[in-house]
């Protein structure tokens, strides 16, 4: 089963309202370029920065998942709609929701992984400062087979994705924003080694750099196969990255190198 996978990488604004356009035309563009998945960035209606989190949060019946609905059964998509401020409870988490051809809410991730690092001479970020994280694997049951959802810190922990591969995934899709310290030394080797050593597709998409914002993402939105090679990428800029993904190619090289079949999970544990 192949079908084409578009990842929009757009720059996201202070405005809600402009970012839920800009999200808008690139959707369109890649469903009128043939794409059938399509897939929006980490926080692509909110700066990403522990100042607006609060502020931009809505609930799941907001205004920015009703557009996402709406959109997907307008264009006849699967969409993943990045991830945005959810709240609920009082809690604010990373949330990304995801939908079906009828507009149907089939999936819907909170961060797991909260991003609170401090490296010397790079970067300070605190999620738990303002972010709660979810505590649950999400797997999208779609007309082309299983898709996994988590999005950016997740990707660190490689035990979550070969879980989520064990449960039937042969697609990742990962919306993030590594930012300039990480990005360039860790982003596209993380994506390969996840698909390699899974025999995936993982697939990241990242906001654009905008150099006046108030985080620097790192861009370089990428799609991985299974044997571990870039099937598409792109730079820092605005753009639409499409990949061919094709599920037979995964089980052939599964055939080929049986990685999964070879496991030893009875010294792993």
């Amino acid at each position: 089963m192949a079908f084409q996978l578009a990842l929009c990488q757009m720059k996201i604004s202070k405005d809600k309202n402009q970012n839920i356009a800009a999200a808008e035309l690139m959707i369109r563009k890649a469903a009128g370029n043939g794409a059938q998945v399509i897939a929006l960035p980490e926080m692509f209606n909110c700066p990403y920065s522990n100042k607006y989190f609060r502020e931009y949060a809505e609930p799941e019946d907001g205004e920015t998942v009703q557009f996402l609905s709406a959109l997907s059964k307008e264009l006849d998509i699967i969409l993943i709609g990045g991830s945005i401020p959810e709240l609920s409870e009082n809690n604010v988490y990373n949330t990304s929701y995801s939908f079906n051809k009828d507009g149907g809410l089939i999936g819907k991730h909170r961060k797991i992984h909260l991003f609170d690092i401090d490296i010397t001479g790079g970067i300070r970020f605190m999620e738990s400062e303002t972010l709660t994280a979810g505590n649950d694997m999400t797997i999208l049951d779609t007309e082309f087979g299983k898709i996994g959802v988590a999005i950016c810190y997740d990707v660190r922990f490689p035990e979550l994705f070969r879980k989520m591969t064990l449960a039937g995934a042969k697609l990742i899709i990962l919306p993030g924003a590594f930012n300039m310290t990480t990005g360039p030394a860790h982003w596209e080797l993380t994506m390969r080694v996840r698909a390699l050593d899974n025999q995936i597709y993982f697939a990241a998409v990242s906001p654009a750099r905008d150099t006046e914002g108030p985080y620097q993402a790192y861009g370089n939105s990428c799609a991985a196969g299974p044997w571990g090679e870039i099937c598409g990428k792109t730079d820092s800029r605005e753009s639409i990255v499409y990949t061919e993904i094709d599920f037979d190619y995964v089980d052939d090289i599964r055939r080929q190198l049986p990685l999964l079949k070879h496991r030893r999970p009875d010294l792993y544990l």
